[in-house]
């Protein structure tokens, strides 16, 4: 008894083909999922004729979501986002810019319609300096869009005038140490 089977995929399904791919699958997973929920077909010679139909939808869906891509890179290139970051007195930033704050933010500035998924977004890192940063997005295996992301910083002015207002409070002698508290023995508690 053979404990795989081949089938004929009538959809796309993530992680193991699209429609018209004859895939392998486990016996049951074939039996008791795919093929009762019309994802798939047993391979019969009726079957086999249907595959050019299947062919010719994949073929437009494919066409399909190729040409969304593009007209969505083309939309992306137009976008320069502006993003806040915190920083601290010095300078240094308190979070950083992730991929989800890029698509949270693209989303907005595309008209709140359009859902970018963050695992799209090529960060090697997330960004923790202000400027300029280019960052690429990956919409289909044939189209990759560029995003212009500015990063400023926030706080850093306001931080640095308030560092000269507590200079200004110092004492002139500097900071008076407290006198250390004096424990005593067991025999001085008595």
């Amino acid at each position: 008894m053979p404990n795989t089977t081949e089938v004929i995929l009538t959809e796309k399904i993530y992680n193991l083909g699209a429609e018209a791919d004859i895939v392998k699958v486990k016996t049951g997973y074939a039996r008791n999922f795919l093929i009762p929920n019309g994802k798939a077909l047993e391979i019969t010679p009726a079957a086999l004729r249907r595959l050019n139909l299947l062919k010719a939808k994949r073929a437009e869906r494919e066409a399909q979501e190729l040409n969304e891509s593009q007209e969505l890179a083309r939309k992306i290139g137009k976008v320069k986002l502006e993003i806040e970051l915190e920083t601290g007195e010095t300078g240094k930033a308190f979070g950083s810019v992730t991929a989800q704050d890029i698509a949270d933010k693209l989303r907005a500035a595309l008209g709140g319609n359009i859902e970018i998924d963050r695992h799209k977004i090529n960060l090697e890192r997330p960004i923790k300096d202000s400027g300029k940063h280019e960052v690429s997005i990956k919409l289909h295996h044939d189209v990759t869009a560029t995003l212009e992301v500015n990063i400023t910083a926030k706080g850093a002015a306001p931080a640095a005038e308030g560092e000269a207002a507590k200079e200004e409070e110092k004492p002139a002698g500097g900071y008076k140490a407290k006198a250390k508290a004096k424990h005593k023995t067991k025999d001085e508690a008595k």
